[in-house]
């Protein structure tokens, strides 16, 4: 019997590039991902995750029923309206006995390309009266919003990398990493094209990453010292008149205070402190100002590194100080397509409230900001006895126990809920402790849309689309058969009908001071609720182009037609950008007042790591498909090769690697793109903390962190990175 072949277009979601591909299904199954060539973004480009679609479908160890953990501790099939019964009485209890604050819900970075699962989950939350909603962003870049809110933002948006003649990166690879500093469409061939039209890129990262081999001049400096190094950067072009005096005039307040602040920066200071050439000091800054259009952006590197928002904050005073905002009567960069029409101008929105509102926790002083709940303070709000304790936990699209920072900590917590719900395609290490795993549909079993990956553009500067792309795609098969799996928001859904509630799902994607239209809410009805597509079709209904001509489109299409530009600032408005943050300008005071020099000399810990992205894996996902991980199942501790001659250690042994925390086992592997005196690790490897199987499975990083030791006092995000360590030969 001839099997029947057939090569559809959709989305790949495992990240937010929102890679067009296609993918070749035969007789229900998908068989093969590829790029799809179709358009001029992506231009045919995928990455391996993306190639693993088809085997993570099949991937033996897939979930197809939901489970129970008995009393016994062994986990058992259940039906997924089983499991809707017994959750929603057990979170009826607790409730009742403990309040609506003993439920939390934690959002992991694989939930959040689809659109209904967390609004559903959200919402059920909210229901509740629960506002204890955490997610990834607060372990990994919340200095963005943060510094964001105190620096005010741009109604027109930045200047757009394809047209740039240089651009600032500090700390990221988006190369490997597909996030921010360059669109993630293809962002290799993006750099080779910039390169090719004469862009001179400057990268600030202790690592020749993959991006860094791009760059006209590449800062290699040790670890941390971002803030010093663009503290510098904007006392050189501050001195020497670089700024566009115009634009700062009319468009930002604080010039003063941040032109003091930044004084004691000299180039010979920042050259003997992050230790890189003074001059080339002196050149970045001078590239930067010296050029007319592109933009300064920061990633997961100097967010570790505990001084993140400074980070961000000074990445934006650059921005400004250089005019790098789009100007009245350029084409609007992004017009939005999925999500509702706006008036760009070109005109700042105010700074605004950065934390301090919403929810209050227990430990640590910390609050909700607008980069969200303190995530790292959650497994404290689990173990801390009294009222208001965390005593029921759900977990969507994350995996806390490879996730969070200090990993012995996050397995006394989830051992310590009373009832903890994970969605999870696999018995992952945190599902392992879970009392229920709800088995969940997967990527290709599911419609798509672009509206989530559309909205970045809101998140922080040079990510999202660069054109106004939509794509849209229906679910291409159907579970196995015989199968149990159900959509997260289905399951949340199922939950309130059960305890008599109503959700309303809110399009929360790029609303806010941006857009002028409000965002949609979607009722779903207790006895009929909608489909996933109806939902989606509800979401769009005030987009600036109909979902069904996005859909006239299966490879999606770049709406080019859309030819708008920047409106001139509203009659009236007085708004400005804000260069002198009191906040930001003392952790700058602070920065300057440290005993850096006393810090390097650390005998016991002469090492700092870093984090590194791979190419293979998506945080955790991925580990357990022998596709991705033939190459190594575990993520070496990188270290250059100088280094290991001087420890007397071969790449490829064993050793320990020690914090003043905690201790870990690991490979090391020589890597002379690293500077010396660095160790790049991999983060969300390893197992539990009480089992070592480094070479099959990896070594968790998180378990050398603490998360009450130099945290920021804002976000809460402990140091992760540029972290003192010793590393010693296994014995």
């Amino acid at each position: 019997m001839d099997l029947v072949s057939e090569i559809h277009p959709s989305i790949c979601r495992i990240c937010s590039a929102h890679c067009p591909i296609l993918v070749e299904v035969e007789d229900g199954r998908a068989v093969k991902v590829t790029g799809d060539p179709s358009n001029d973004l992506w231009r045919g480009y995928t990455c391996p995750k993306g190639r693993a679609l088809p085997e993570q479908h099949a991937n033996p160890a897939r979930l197809l029923h939901s489970m129970k953990r008995d009393e016994d501790g062994m986990h058992r099939p259940i039906s997924s309206e089983r499991a809707m019964d017994e959750v929603a009485a057990k979170v009826a209890a607790i409730v009742a006995e403990h309040g609506p604050r003993a439920v939390a819900l934690y959002i992991g970075t694989n939930a959040l390309p689809y659109p209904a699962s967390p609004a559903a989950a959200t919402s059920f939350l909210m229901g509740l009266g629960s506002r204890m909603v955490f997610s990834s962003n607060t372990i990994d870049q919340p200095g963005k919003q943060i510094a964001m809110a105190l620096h005010g933002g741009w109604r027109a948006g930045e200047q757009g990398f394809e047209t740039a003649d240089t651009w600032l990166i500090v700390g990221v690879n988006p190369v490997i990493s597909k996030s921010t500093g360059v669109p993630s469409q293809n962002p290799a061939q993006m750099l080779k094209n910039a390169g090719a039209r004469g862009m001179q890129l400057i990268v600030i990262d202790p690592r020749r990453t993959e991006t860094a081999r791009r760059a006209a001049l590449h800062l290699q400096p040790r670890p941390g010292e971002d803030p010093t190094i663009l503290a510098g950067l904007v006392r050189v072009i501050i001195e020497e008149r670089l700024y566009d005096a115009g634009f700062v005039e009319e468009n930002a307040e604080g010039f003063e205070r941040l032109a003091e602040a930044v004084r004691d920066f000299t180039p010979a200071y920042v050259s003997e402190r992050a230790e890189v050439p003074s001059d080339d000091v002196v050149r970045a800054a001078r590239m930067f100002a010296g050029a007319r259009r592109g933009c300064a952006s920061a990633g997961t590197g100097p967010s570790f590194a505990t001084r993140g928002t400074l980070t961000e904050y000074l990445c934006l005073c650059l921005t400004t100080l250089c005019g790098r905002w789009a100007r009245a009567g350029e084409k609007v960069l992004r017009p939005n397509v999925m999500l509702p029409a706006y008036t760009a101008r070109a005109e700042p929105y105010p700074p605004y409230k950065a934390w301090g509102y919403g929810e209050k926790l227990r430990v640590r002083g910390l609050t909700n900001a607008t980069c969200g709940m303190p995530t790292a303070a959650l497994a404290d709000e689990i173990l801390l006895e009294g009222a208001g304790q965390v005593k029921a936990l759900f977990c969507l699209g994350g995996n806390p126990m490879m996730a969070w920072p200090d990993q012995r900590r996050t397995r006394a917590a989830m051992e310590k809920l009373e009832l903890l719900v994970t969605f999870d395609p696999e018995m992952s290490a945190t599902s392992t402790l879970a009392h229920y795993v709800i088995a969940p549909r997967l990527t290709l079993e599911t419609p798509g849309m672009t509206q989530a990956a559309e909205a970045l553009k809101y998140f922080t500067i040079g990510i999202g689309f660069p054109r106004p792309w939509a794509q849209y795609t229906p679910r291409l098969v159907e579970p196995p058969q015989g199968s149990d799996v159900i959509e997260e928001w289905q399951f949340f859904h199922g939950l309130a009908k059960r305890m008599g509630m109503r959700l309303s799902l809110v399009g929360f994607y790029g609303w806010g001071k941006h857009v002028e239209s409000p965002p949609r809410i979607v009722p779903l009805a207790d006895a009929n609720p909608p489909t996933t597509e109806q939902i989606y079709e509800q979401l769009t209904q005030t987009a600036r182009i109909p979902l069904d001509e996005i859909k006239r489109h299966p490879h999606g299409r770049v709406f080019d037609e859309i030819d708008e530009r920047v409106q001139p600032r509203a009659e009236g408005n007085t708004d400005r950008l804000q260069l002198g943050d009191p906040h930001m300008l003392r952790e700058l005071a602070e920065v300057r007042a440290e005993a850096y020099a006393e810090r390097r000399s650390d005998a016991l810990r002469p090492f700092l790591l870093v984090p590194r992205r791979s190419n293979d894996f998506m945080n955790s996902s991925g580990r357990s498909l022998p596709k991705l991980t033939r190459k190594r199942p575990y993520n070496p501790a990188f270290v250059h090769p100088d280094d290991l001659a001087v420890l007397g250690i071969a790449s490829g042994e064993s050793v320990e690697i020690r914090s003043a925390h905690d201790a870990i086992r690991a490979v090391v592997e020589a890597d002379a793109s690293l500077r010396r005196g660095v160790v790049a690790m991999t983060h969300a490897f390893g197992g539990q903390p009480d089992e070592d199987r480094h070479r099959e499975v990896g070594s968790n990083t998180g378990r050398l962190i603490a998360v009450d030791q130099e945290y920021d006092p804002i976000s809460g995000i402990p140091r992760m990175g540029a972290l003192p360590i010793a590393i010693a030969r296994l014995r």
